[in-house]
């Protein structure tokens, strides 16, 4: 038989059985205050504040809320941590790790390598690595200083060009004869002997030179009639010698060039004509002023008439307003 419930037994039952736990929410912070702090708050609703839950939707909000906060918390460090950093300035960089140091000098090297590998690419002159390109600069430096110094004293030294004086020549003897030459060909022969005297004065102010020649001539028109060598010598900066050539020859054919020659007095002890001869001096000096790689080298050529005169033999005749440097 049913029985209608009266309004207490309808309240009772109605009633939870133990007294309701109140719930809480955690707000996540939605900024930050000017001081790098984070604004949090936790509140505790009251049941009539709060829409109504059950009370296994009250715990896993419950949970969330918890972990929402921590991982807020943690966020919210690290963000204060980083403007404490930023505040500290330069200060802070003195206290970097190790490996942040290290990673800007690989950094460095890497850019070095990448320029390396640039100048590498171009090819020719700039793929040689540095240090090499330096040398090889270097060198040519010092060359290039050495060859402008060398041809300073080059151009020095061609200025100060040896001075070469005939002085005089005497005639021991000339004989004009007839006779044949070494084929039995009848020609008239010429014997002449005579010594030739000059000066070499070297004005180099910072070297010496050596000094050689070719023959010392005499020349009837186009014939050869007599030859001398000059010995080689050496002369010093700034100093002179007086040097003495033979020259001589004996019996050279004429070949009918020589048909006015005569070395005979003429009637009555006239003297024969004088013959013209031409003398020829040709010297070479060579200067040695950085060792052999500068080493100048001067000619000196002098041309002198003479008149051989019989009846003057043995007797020096000066030459000094005679010759002509050529």
């Amino acid at each position: 038989m049913h029985h209608a419930k009266t309004d207490s037994e309808v309240t009772s039952s109605m009633a939870p059985s133990s007294p309701p736990r109140a719930a809480y929410y955690v707000q996540s912070p939605s900024h930050d205050d000017g001081d790098g702090k984070t604004a949090a708050s936790s509140f505790h609703s009251s049941p009539a504040a709060s829409p109504p839950r059950s009370l296994g939707n009250h715990s896993r909000d419950s949970s969330s809320s918890r972990f929402s906060g921590k991982v807020t918390s943690a966020a919210t460090g690290s963000s204060r941590r980083a403007a404490k950093g930023a505040g500290a300035g330069g200060g802070d960089a003195a206290r970097r790790s190790p490996w942040m140091k290290e990673a800007a000098i690989e950094e460095e090297g890497l850019l070095m390598d990448d320029d390396d590998d640039a100048d590498a690419r171009k090819g020719g002159f700039s793929a040689l690595p540095k240090k090499v390109r330096y040398g090889l600069g270097f060198v040519a430096a010092f060359f290039l200083l050495f060859f402008f110094f060398a041809l300073i004293l080059w151009g020095a030294s061609r200025n100060q060009k040896p001075v070469v004086s005939v002085n005089s020549v005497t005639f021991h003897n000339f004989v004009i004869q007839a006779g044949t030459d070494a084929s039995l060909v009848p020609t008239e022969l010429s014997t002449l002997n005579a010594t030739v005297r000059l000066t070499f004065r070297n004005t180099g102010t910072f070297f010496g030179v050596h000094v050689t020649a070719q023959p010392v001539t005499f020349y009837y028109s186009q014939l050869l009639m007599a030859a001398g060598d000059l010995k080689y010598f050496y002369q010093q900066r700034k100093s002179k010698r007086n040097v003495s050539v033979a020259v001589m020859a004996s019996r050279v054919p004429l070949y009918g060039g020589g048909s006015g020659l005569s070395s005979t007095l003429g009637p009555k002890g006239a003297p024969p004509p004088p013959v013209p001869l031409e003398l020829t001096v040709r010297i070479r000096s060579r200067a040695l002023v950085l060792g052999k790689l500068v080493k100048p080298t001067f000619h000196n050529n002098v041309r002198c008439n003479v008149r051989l005169e019989v009846a003057k033999l043995g007797k020096a005749l000066s030459l000094k307003k005679n010759c002509t440097h050529i």
